[in-house]
């Protein structure tokens, strides 16, 4: 086994450190602050290829693989945990499920404007009633003049008042349940539908995370994704690539936290010496730096076996198991690792003007978002007894 990066990879890996710790670093405690949405970068990312990491060239996008998305997620995300979410749900959610699900004329008509960053997209499942019960979707869609109306509302949805294109789900056939729910794209600006309430969050706050509401929307029947009643299974397969996606998120901002608690734990000066030369000091840092480790090869075990299911046309390699793994094990030490950083940082840990803060408050999505911690576990179970 080779666990080095190769010198493109490691070449990304500075590219992109570059720009967030020179594009996005002065940036983030203002975002922060008043929950701005980073509109200006979308066009820098775009240009960098980081809105279409994982799309063949011929859509415009980058043509890496999952383990270079790992990559960017988690530099990103190193510096502000928000614009690797945006980044994230664009690539993973909206744009992938329209790769791996659109016919070949929807693929042209929407993904070049996605993967080169012309336009924002956003995805949508989780509604009010419908969060871990996915499969307990109340938005329908029924056949009308040749297309599809559509009324509901969903809400947790990431970019949600920003983006140009969404991918939603809706019940199409009540009786079939689970298979009778699914997916549709939808432009900006389509009659009926616009973004609902903006929440207010306790961290990634300049991502946005909003409802989007549809009333008597109408959308033509082209812009049915995927077969009819199929959008939940597609959406469980696309969430599966989601997972590694939030699983990097959760990496990078672990890694930033302990890196500002070894600046820190340098510079802090009590009792005559540096706060680093106490073996209490030691061993945190020693057992942050050791789980962040044990997390990212987690992370890059379940992009690797992405990459290789891609190439196998998804072929007899499945990565459900992995990236469920990868997702629980590396959400759950960046809240130990940040909740470690604001106790390293003693009092100043609870200031805003230090970063230990932010990354406790951003940290804990990860452990929400795109499945629960208890949904991976039984996620993971059910792989492991032959239920899955």
């Amino acid at each position: 086994m080779d666990f080095s990066l190769t010198d493109e990879q490691q070449h990304l890996r500075r590219t992109v450190r570059e720009f967030a710790e020179g594009e996005i670093a002065p940036h983030v405690m203002e975002w922060d602050e008043a929950s701005k949405f980073p509109a200006e970068i979308i066009p820098q990312l775009g240009e960098m290829g980081l809105l279409g990491v994982i799309f063949p060239e011929k859509y415009g996008g980058a043509g890496l693989g999952y383990l270079e998305y790992s990559i960017v997620i988690e530099e990103l995300s190193r510096v502000d945990g928000s614009v690797g979410l945006i980044v994230a749900a664009h690539n993973s959610l909206c744009s992938n499920h329209i790769y791996k699900f659109g016919t070949e004329a929807q693929k042209q008509k929407y993904l070049p404007g996605l993967t080169t960053g012309k336009k924002l997209g956003c995805w949508s499942l989780t509604e009010p009633g419908a969060g871990s019960d996915a499969g307990g979707t109340r938005t329908v869609a029924a056949q009308k003049d040749g297309g599809w109306v559509l009324n509901g509302a969903k809400t947790f949805t990431t970019n949600g008042h920003y983006a140009d294109v969404c991918v939603a789900m809706a019940v199409t056939d009540a009786a079939k349940k689970q298979h009778g729910i699914s997916a549709f794209i939808i432009e900006k600006n389509t009659q009926g539908f616009r973004p609902g309430k903006k929440e207010n969050k306790l961290g990634m706050r300049a991502s946005d995370t909003s409802e989007v509401i549809f009333s008597d929307c109408r959308v033509p029947a082209e812009n049915l994704l995927g077969k009819e009643g199929e959008g939940f299974i597609n959406s469980l397969q696309v969430l599966d690539g989601g997972r590694i996606s939030i699983a990097a998120l959760a990496l990078g901002m672990a890694q930033g936290a302990y890196e500002a608690a070894v600046k820190y734990a340098k510079q802090r000066k009590q009792f005559g010496k540096t706060i680093s030369e106490f073996q209490a000091i030691q061993f945190k840092l020693a057992d942050m730096a050791t789980e962040i480790e044990a997390a990212r090869l987690l992370v890059w075990q379940s992009a690797f076996l992405a990459d290789k299911s891609r190439n196998a046309g998804g072929e007899g390699v499945r990565f459900t198991r992995e990236s469920s793994m990868a997702k629980l094990f590396a959400a759950e030490v960046a809240v130990r690792v940040a909740n470690e950083a604001v106790q390293i940082f003693g009092g100043y840990g609870f200031i805003k003007d230090y970063p230990a803060e932010k990354y406790y408050r951003d940290v804990k999505l990860c452990t929400i978002g795109e499945g629960t911690s208890e949904i991976q576990r039984l996620v993971i179970a059910r792989q492991l007894l032959g239920k899955g």
